[in-house]
């Protein structure tokens, strides 16, 4: 484990760990398969309930190209409800089990949730609320050594789309993920083992998220890994002329993570993972300009 020294102010400072860098463990492109084992989620809600068929589900995505798989037990889709921390852990501690030893992380913002996980060898704690939601969460991520992605979302899901208001909707994205990233150094969580994400549907309009999207390398600027989550999000039908679209289609999902890395996105969060993992070679092999990398 990590060793924590205390600075003159009192806050704890992380002493850097034999861990490699984020961004060295799942290097560029890389894809984080979504398994959601929820019954609300927006778009596969329901389909992976019983344990037998999550745990085949994640192994299939690991075996199309996902550097690792992402276990959520709580849906974050607009309007969602909280569920317990009971509950929670009755969804994914099954699947965390059925799928031990293979590359995970943990979709949550509880630190009792995290904490399982993280015993069953998940590496990477996903938390929509960038370490706001449970004091907790934040020292056991520290204390475990484990990567954390610290995402941006105006609100919570229950009410996070009921009309978000921005001046500069990249700008104030960017100061938020720079102070969350502050908080969770001060708290021991060393920066090399923290990604950013701006949090694609969460408290933005359509237009937002495009834009949030066409100005990613001013995230990337800030000088952390980049995950972005777009796969199909309600925009993407939208932007195909859909204006009361639910989710976006796979070839649009795709389109959108291509722009996304084009733009300097380390990692895409995406339910059609294959196909994301191809789209992804090859734009990655014209960027080297060679085939091989």
């Amino acid at each position: 484990m990590s060793l924590l020294g205390g600075s003159d102010d009192g806050t704890l400072r992380s002493v850097p760990s034999e861990r490699p860098p984020i961004a060295t463990r799942w290097p560029r492109p890389a894809v984080m398969g979504v398994l959601n084992v929820t019954p609300d989620s927006f778009s596969d809600g329901g389909r992976f309930r019983e344990p037998e068929a999550a745990i085949a589900h994640g192994k299939r995505l690991l075996a199309e190209g996902a550097a690792l798989v992402d276990v959520g037990g709580e849906s974050t889709r607009p309007g969602a409800a909280p569920v317990s921390v009971d509950e929670e852990l009755r969804r994914v501690l099954p699947v965390l089990e059925g799928l031990a030893g293979l590359p995970l992380s943990i979709d949550t913002s509880k630190a009792a949730v995290a904490r399982a996980a993280l015993s069953l060898g998940a590496e990477l704690v996903n938390d929509v609320t960038a370490l706001r939601g449970d004091p907790e969460l934040a020292p056991l991520i520290a204390e475990r050594e484990a990567y954390v992605c610290l995402m941006h979302m105006q609100g919570e899901p229950r009410t996070m789309q009921v009309a978000p208001r921005y001046d500069d909707v990249v700008s104030e994205v960017a100061a938020f993920l720079e102070e969350r990233v502050a908080e969770a150094v001060a708290r021991g969580i060393p920066e090399e083992r923290i990604c950013i994400d701006p949090g694609i549907g969460f408290g933005k309009t359509p237009d937002q998220n495009l834009e949030l999207l066409r100005r990613l390398d001013e995230l990337v600027a800030l000088g952390f890994p980049v995950l972005v989550g777009i796969s199909r999000k309600s925009t993407l039908g939208k932007v195909l002329g859909d204006p009361s679209a639910t989710q976006g289609s796979m070839p649009a999902s795709v389109g959108a993570a291509v722009a996304a890395f084009d733009r300097g996105a380390w990692m895409i969060r995406a339910h059609d993972v294959r196909e994301t993992v191809e789209a992804l070679a090859v734009a990655a092999a014209v960027e080297r300009g060679t085939v091989a990398a």
